[in-house]
């Protein structure tokens, strides 16, 4: 296992124990305790899972590179999400057809960036022709941000906040389940299709 990995591995899993730490935060739910455990938790247990993928990927390698997958798109995921709330909170709507144009901006932030990281890291792909694989990198990304908004969209704008959570909050919500839905599809899309050997 390269040192990236575990760099990675570590800041995925203290982003993602602060994002649940902010969900907890802007909810009804009273579980103080968990600000504290939770950023010392998700990073073992980030760095553990990758380890556990690295071993069984070398008899069957598309498990570790699912694995860096889902860590970058964890990093990534909060890179939008952080995006989406900034452009929430100062235009003070979270939810119509405002909603649906904030998550879409940030989705092309975040999936810019992050197709050099799945390029090199993931995939580890160090040559091929630019053009052609950014243009199918690009229509894989276009029908994922399709599932992605649409979904993030009819939880936000026809379930509506539920729980006791917030407007806020739930806007990230919403954007979390549509990036879970559209993940396998970006997957199974780079991995045979933009990046495939």
């Amino acid at each position: 296992m390269k040192k990236i990995d575990i760099i990675l591995s570590l800041i995925a899993g203290e982003g993602v124990a602060w994002l649940f730490v902010w969900f907890l935060k802007n909810s009804e739910l009273k579980a103080e305790f968990l600000y504290w455990i939770l950023p010392i938790v998700f990073p073992i247990l980030a760095l553990a899972g990758i380890y556990i993928c690295y071993l069984i990927g070398k008899k069957f390698l598309f498990v570790f590179q699912l694995a860096k997958f889902a860590l970058i798109g964890a990093v990534f995921a909060i890179f939008d999400l952080i995006i989406l709330n900034i452009l929430m909170v100062y235009f003070g709507i979270t939810k119509g057809i405002d909603y649906t144009i904030f998550a879409t901006i940030s989705f092309i932030l975040a999936t810019l960036a992050k197709y050099v990281v799945d390029k090199f890291w993931a995939f580890e792909q160090k040559e091929g022709k630019v053009k052609t694989e950014f243009s199918k990198f690009f229509i894989i990304t276009i029908i994922s941000a399709g599932i992605q908004i649409g979904i993030a969209s009819i939880v936000v704008n026809l379930i509506g906040s539920q729980f006791g959570i917030t407007a806020l909050a739930w806007g990230s919500i919403g954007k979390i389940i549509g990036i879970l839905f559209a993940m396998t599809w970006n997957f199974v899309g780079y991995k045979f299709i933009v990046f495939k050997k």
